[in-house]
């Protein structure tokens, strides 16, 4: 199995910014003062808060698994700010049911750039051609929208995609985390350094999982609309137990076994 903490390659997750550092904190700064748009709906404050508790529980252990019914190549793609290793438990029970586990190889998931999403690009032709077969994606909250482009530019490439709890669908600001967002990667959440359209469905079997308690993610937005998505699966967890719950990973074994 390839180890979810092998960062060879590792490439930082923004391209380094033209002007003086003064230009850059300005920015943030100013992105920190955007005002949430009216009429987006985000995930209330009490489920915002019950996040904490999945933090500090940390990742989940001990997962109940099944054999493969169809073992194949899975590449692992972690959420915003999240270092591959919160995704460990999935990616040990993934392997323990018998399907080839990769992680992304970008450790921490900082943002889109042109060279980590070249890099990605790179990586799961390898995976696919070593493995004599299309590789399954499975994303985690923004993780999700890289798996959707990179199966929406090489769907020869790419077996299947499974986001978790990502915003591929409506406003990029129906969340609790595109403040956040802008503040570390630099730039507008609804202007990304690569050339991309999240909501359009990849010529690939594609399933969204989402969740009504999702602390982060706006369900609507996780879910999104059938044209989007092939389908979507309600799974009752945090935005954080996406990453490693047991229900959560019984899920993903089960839509990777559907032939489709």
């Amino acid at each position: 199995m390839d180890p979810l903490n092998d960062v060879k390659g590792q490439i930082p997750g923004e391209e380094q910014a033209p002007g003086s550092l003064r230009d850059a904190i300005a920015r943030r700064a100013a992105f920190a003062r955007e005002p949430h748009p009216e009429g987006v709906r985000k995930p209330p404050l009490q489920l915002m808060l019950a996040e904490l508790r999945s933090l500090y529980r940390g990742a989940h252990r001990g997962q109940v698994v099944r054999a493969a019914a169809r073992p194949m190549p899975v590449m692992l793609l972690p959420g915003f700010a999240a270092h591959p290793k919160r995704m460990q438990p999935m990616a040990d029970a993934l392997a323990a049911s018998g399907h080839h586990v990769y992680g992304w190889g970008l450790g921490f998931n900082f943002g889109p750039s042109e060279r980590n999403f070249s890099y990605l690009m790179r990586r799961v032709a390898v995976i696919a051609r070593e493995s004599w077969s299309p590789v399954a994606l499975v994303g985690w909250s923004l993780g999700g929208l890289f798996a959707r482009e990179i199966a929406r530019r090489e769907p020869a490439l790419v077996a299947k995609v499974i986001t978790m709890g990502t915003p591929f669908s409506g406003d990029p600001r129906a969340n609790n985390a595109w403040k956040a967002y802008q503040m570390v990667t630099g730039h507008s959440v609804d202007r990304p350094p690569i050339d991309c359209d999240f909501s359009e469905k990849p010529a690939v079997p594609t399933v969204a999982l989402w969740s009504p308690r999702d602390g982060i993610i706006q369900p609507r937005a996780a879910a999104g609309w059938p044209h989007e998505r092939d389908r979507a699966v309600a799974i009752r967890c945090s935005h954080l137990d996406f990453s490693s719950s047991p229900k959560v990973v019984a899920e993903v074994l089960r839509q990777l076994d559907i032939k489709e």
